[in-house]
């Protein structure tokens, strides 16, 4: 599984997320929706996951901006915390 939720406000993606995830982690955002998602450790997001993220609008922790996702998901997602 490459959605978890590590604190009750944070949640994790790692790895390659499928689309499979999409349906997971909209269930966590609406449970708790001031939830920071953590891409930190992702390596690949379908469409379907990148469109929850779209919609769900949440503070993001995005890789860092000297990898390829990183600066790809800087360029779709825009709203981002950093640490």
């Amino acid at each position: 599984m490459t959605v978890r939720t590590a604190e009750r406000e944070l949640i994790v993606l790692e790895g390659e997320c499928p689309s499979e995830d999409a349906e997971m982690l909209l269930q966590r955002l609406l449970a708790a929706p001031e939830a920071v998602v953590d891409l930190q450790r992702c390596e690949s997001l379908h469409a379907a996951v990148i469109q929850v993220l779209l919609a769900a609008e949440p503070a993001l922790r995005l890789p860092p901006a000297d990898t390829a996702v990183g600066n790809w998901l800087r360029a779709v997602l825009l709203r981002v915390i950093t640490d």
